[in-house]
């Protein structure tokens, strides 16, 4: 259930109208509603009361800090996949003991950050990555938490770019060699510390059977575990309830806790969740203005300000997103493509969509882009990104400004020093190296906080 509906006024996020929103932020725009967010978490929240459970919201599924402390107020946790993510969870008041980090090319940089801020476990993607965390940990002479992220070959039937447990992808480490990687780190490993098993296997997923499928294969590898002597804590299921864009039937959370509460009844774990899309996925809309529309031959095109650039799912993933009119004036129904300002074909946010006949300069709402909707965003054909704006009840705040096409070229300059004419070789290095220090230039360091 989302808080955006009808009344007089048109299209409505919770207690303020989206046209009003639009007329005084411009567009497009995303706009969320806090409402929404909180009663999802809420509702994931309640199905898994009766057990010992740790929720944490998947950040990059929306990592604007307004949504991240409105999760960080219900009490979540959050899982994250890069040192960025880590340092936007603790700016929006994160608990760090709360914070689990999955993904495969974690750097030294990002480990040593985390170790530091005492984050609840690293989810272990490779050999390679174990051994990288025990030498960072060495190094700052304390031990680091982990849990090493199976494989476990299951089919999770969802959209091949976000399935994520099957052994051709590039996600964690097999059954078998999950086993081994724990022994060798009980044994070898003195500055890591098991504590947990972590599984992930996809996004979008419209049915449990999947779930409880990779799960029975887990829970046999922790009895083994335990008998070599390995302490299994946490058991970490990782995200993927789908949510509704079309004609989807997902799972509801009471419906999922009920089966995962009955399969994991006697294991003696805290039951981790990574919940991304299901939160935010339909607590936000983008709001677009349409520009013209046209005809050719018998195609019908409604060019909007929005492109796909601003969401990326539609050419991505070839992805369904219902398109509503902000204030709907009861006119015929046509059939039309409604795509962006952005040179390529691929740049669309429907194709052949049903949708009441549009005017120059009237709205649409892109339905159910609240997940993955900016954070996939990009500055292609140099388009400063949109406005984001949080509804709490009939009051709005913009909760990120709209980029200007100064911010476009923050960071870049046009001069080059490098080509400054120099009389010989030792000249040119002394000019390249004064126009560098000109300019502030430094060796790389990570800047994982601010000083």
């Amino acid at each position: 259930m989302d808080f955006f509906d009808y009344n007089k006024s048109g299209l409505m996020a919770e207690g303020v109208s989206v046209a009003r929103i639009a007329k005084e932020v411009g567009t497009p725009l995303y706009i969320y509603s806090q409402k929404t967010l909180q009663r999802h978490f809420s509702a994931f929240a309640t199905a898994f009361e009766s057990v010992p459970h740790l929720i944490c919201y998947s950040v990059k599924a929306n990592s604007n800090l307004a949504v991240l402390r409105t999760f960080s107020d219900q009490g979540s946790g959050f899982d994250i996949v890069s040192g960025g993510e880590l340092y936007r969870a603790i700016k929006a008041g994160a608990d760090a003991t709360k914070i689990v980090f999955s993904g495969v090319g974690k750097t030294d940089e990002e480990i040593e950050f985390a170790i530091k801020k005492k984050i609840l476990m690293f989810n272990v993607e490779s050999p390679q990555e174990l051994r990288a965390i025990n030498r960072v940990a060495k190094r700052l002479g304390t031990v680091a938490p982990f849990s090493i992220r199976v494989n476990p070959d299951v089919d999770p039937k969802t959209h091949a770019y976000i399935s994520t447990g099957l052994k051709e992808n590039k996600f964690g480490i097999s059954v078998k060699d999950a086993v081994a990687e724990y022994a060798y780190a009980l044994k070898s490993l003195k500055n890591l510390k098991a504590v947990g098993i972590d599984c992930h296997i996809g996004s979008q997923l419209t049915t449990v059977a999947p779930f409880i499928a990779a799960l029975e294969k887990v829970k046999k590898l922790i009895v083994k575990l335990r008998k070599a002597g390995t302490e299994i804590k946490y058991l970490d299921m990782g995200g993927g309830i789908g949510i509704t864009y079309d004609t989807e039937e997902p799972p509801l959370p009471s419906t999922y806790a009920e089966e995962v509460i009955k399969s994991t009844a006697g294991l003696d774990v805290t039951l981790v969740f990574e919940p991304g899309r299901v939160m935010a996925g339909n607590a936000g809309i983008l709001v677009t203005k349409v520009i013209y529309t046209k005809e050719s031959g018998k195609k019908r095109f409604v060019v909007v300000d929005a492109g796909m650039n601003d969401l990326t799912r539609p050419s991505l993933y070839g992805s369904f997103h219902a398109i509503k009119p902000v204030r709907p004036k009861g006119r015929a129904e046509v059939k039309a493509d409604i795509v962006g300002p952005i040179c390529e074909s691929g740049d669309f946010l429907a194709k052949d969509r049903k949708i009441e006949e549009v005017e120059p300069g009237e709205l649409l709402a892109v339905m159910s882009a609240g997940a993955y909707g900016y954070t996939m965003a990009s500055n292609y054909n140099s388009r400063p990104r949109p406005a984001e704006v949080m509804v709490v009840g009939k009051e709005f705040e913009v909760i990120r400004k709209r980029e200007t096409v100064a911010d476009l070229i923050r960071g870049e300059h046009a001069k080059l020093e490098l080509n400054t004419p120099a009389s010989n070789k030792k000249g040119a290095k002394r000019g390249a190296r004064k126009g560098l220090k000109k300019r502030g230039a430094k060796k790389y360091r990570p800047q994982s906080e601010d000083k």
